[in-house]
């Protein structure tokens, strides 16, 4: 009992020469879930690999699967992700995540790329000073999402809440969505697949279904990552995500 040819040929793309234990102890299991996740929903992605990967390691960390996570960064580094653009996800993820769920993925990154040889810190990615992260942040905010909807946004929070507006403008887009390493579509693509991992972010994925049509990455596109997250997240958080895509472009 072992996974199709298809399945097994993009598996050894990922793992080249390993067996895994699960292949082992629960056959049936790994057979199942091989044919699907490197078969059945890769027939008709038009993904690369390398996007492949970085959306499915976003979605990993806000599932907080640790040990899969320390898996896939190997294929991912195997298919040709760089160390500067694993270190980007996993920093990308704090603002939207939170550093109490990403801590220990930053030292997981760690280990692994030190394994690896890679020598550590790597090169810096920042654009921003502390003089400029607020200004360059709500330019970024708004190329990404939109002036218009950035002024709702502002117009619409309570004066008691104004800050938090700032803050968004500032640190998560003016610290993180300035960075070099990974182009802001790819981002956006990031994005998305941490909200939608999360779950009960229904007002932020349609949010960022919107952002990512603004920047370029199209319907197809946008249910194209949903599908690759499918064997990793689930189907209600990924139903919740289709949902998100079907509302926000049918209007």
């Amino acid at each position: 009992m072992k996974p199709n040819e298809r399945a097994q040929k993009n598996h050894d793309e990922l793992f080249p020469g390993h067996v895994s234990t699960l292949a082992v102890t629960d056959p049936e299991l790994i057979e199942t879930f091989d044919n699907f996740a490197f078969d059945e929903v890769l027939a008709s992605s038009k993904l690369d690999t390398r996007t492949r990967l970085m959306i499915q390691l976003a979605a990993l960390i806000a599932s907080q699967a640790l040990r899969e996570y320390r898996v896939m960064v190997g294929a991912a580094l195997t298919v040709g992700v760089t160390p500067v653009e694993i270190k980007e996800i996993v920093y990308q993820a704090v603002p939207y995540v939170g550093m109490a769920k990403v801590f220990d993925f930053i030292h997981v990154t760690n280990e692994i790329l030190t394994e690896r040889g890679v020598q550590l810190p790597l090169p810096g990615q920042s654009t921003t000073t502390p003089d400029t992260r607020s200004q360059k942040g709500l330019e970024a905010q708004k190329h990404i999402v939109g002036d218009e909807v950035v002024e709702k946004l502002y117009a619409a929070a309570p004066p008691d809440q104004q800050h938090i507006q700032r803050l968004l403008s500032a640190n998560c887009f003016g610290d993180h969505l300035t960075r070099t390493g990974i182009n802001i579509p790819t981002r956006e693509l990031l994005t998305l697949s941490m909200l939608v991992a999360l779950g009960g972010c229904d007002p932020q994925v349609k949010g960022h279904v919107a952002a990512n049509l603004h920047v370029g990455n199209d319907r197809a596109k946008l249910i194209d990552v949903l599908t690759q997250l499918l064997p990793f997240i689930g189907y209600p958080r990924t139903l919740n995500g289709l949902r998100a895509i079907d509302e926000v472009t049918a209007s």
